[in-house]
């Protein structure tokens, strides 16, 4: 029979989504399961945002929109940009995507041929390997392990951009580890990537309204202007509005590279629906009160996850001050048996693996994110759920011998 294509042997199943697949099952099996595991806010949107869907069901043309995006749409995206510092933007600088995962996509697509070097940090969000390897770009990991806060330093940098990857692709806040830049690491590294102007830059940063304890949020392009010439700015409405079904991502860049993105998404997907278009200018442009509220909510959360990690022995969590994950390192656990069920951990898998059958609580190992030491909390769990998940976390380690 007809063989399938080589791109398609590289493709890989998401890591995080195997493990809410196992949890699913055992919830199904009548088992109390708390899920730690998949990125998702688990808020809605304020009820502006459905109104604009309404109104604009009600008024639906039946059209193709316009493969760069709508324009109230657009317009909404750069008042955020300016609210962000990022000014100076037009809708010639913008492209959107079915969320930003596909944003990404294209971005390799068109800035990567075969053979091209990427670079990133470890730990990375899992689709940026994955995507990296169907384009058959070159990979180039840049490892930040919990000792360095799980943060990239102006040397790795230097001595990573002087191999002149093709792509560094950069995220702040990160996923999986919630760590932020504070300005002065942001202007530390622009200094460094201004040395190399053959390297494009991409900075995910859609967890850009999701900052703690006055951190803020900052940009390569704030500290160094210049750089707009090739630094491309990801967003998405899934994580800030509470909408990630709603699928919406967008960029901000050079001309070039936009115009490049509104051309595949004329081969690729034509345009966003007309409803999901008026939605996302209305959570744009409208009341912000929502995700005020809920960055307050999760900075709470992370509080009362970090005060449980820090009173077991041997677990290591760097102090995570955006998104809503915390990493910790779990390596304390390797080589040690868990009592109740007689099963010795040997890495984060299989702790992750016996936590899950044994407490009920699914979280994702750090090896799906490049660093096999750790594992990935995602605390957007309802709030009733989050001190006992926790607290089953604290028992499993005291069962281990």
């Amino acid at each position: 029979m007809p063989q399938l294509s080589r791109r398609i042997g590289r493709a890989k199943p998401s890591a995080i989504m195997q493990i809410a697949e196992k949890a699913k099952r055992l919830k199904a099996e009548g088992r109390d399961v708390i899920s730690f595991s998949i990125g998702v806010p688990n808020f809605l949107p304020g009820e502006h945002v459905y109104q604009a869907a309404r109104e604009a069901l009600d008024n639906d043309s039946g059209q193709y929109g316009s493969n760069r995006g709508g324009d109230a749409m657009l317009e909404a995206f750069l008042g955020h940009l300016d609210g962000l510092g990022l000014t100076g933007y037009t809708k010639a600088n913008l492209a959107t995507g079915i969320g930003a995962k596909q944003v990404l996509f294209n971005l390799a697509e068109a800035l990567l041929d075969d053979g091209d070097t990427i670079a990133f940090p470890t730990p990375y969000w899992t689709s940026y390997l994955d995507i990296a390897e169907i384009v058959d770009a070159k990979v180039m990991l840049l490892p930040c392990p919990p000792e360095q806060d799980y943060k990239l330093t102006p040397a790795q940098l230097d001595e990573a951009l002087a191999k002149k990857p093709r792509v560094l692709l950069f995220n702040n806040p990160s996923n999986p580890t919630g760590m932020v830049y504070t300005k002065d690491e942001i202007s530390a590294l622009a200094d460094v990537i201004a040395k190399y102007p053959d390297t494009w830059v991409i900075t995910d940063d859609i967890y850009n309204k999701m900052v703690f304890d006055g951190v803020g949020y900052h940009n390569f392009v704030h500290v160094r202007p210049e750089l707009r010439d090739r630094v491309i700015f990801v967003d998405s409405l899934s994580k800030t509005y509470g909408m990630p079904g709603w699928r919406v991502g967008f960029m901000a860049g050079p001309e070039e590279v936009a115009k490049a993105i509104v051309t595949l998404n004329s081969n690729h997907i034509t345009s966003l629906p007309e409803i999901t278009t008026a939605a996302a200018a209305a959570a744009l442009a409208g009341p912000q009160d929502v995700p005020r509220e809920k960055c307050a909510e999760f900075q709470a959360k992370r509080d009362q996850v970090m005060d449980v990690l820090a009173g077991i022995d041997g677990v290591v969590c760097p102090r995570p001050q955006g998104a809503f994950y915390v990493f910790p390192d779990i390596s304390c656990a390797f080589g040690r048996t868990h009592g109740p069920s007689g099963k010795t951990i040997g890495n984060d898998v299989e702790f992750c693996s016996v936590l899950l059958e044994a407490k009920a609580v699914a979280c994702v190992p750090g090896s799906a994110f490049g660093e096999p030491r750790s594992m990935r909390i995602s605390y957007t769990c309802p709030t009733p759920q989050l001190m006992p998940g926790m607290e089953r976390i604290r028992e499993f380690f005291n069962e281990l011998s």
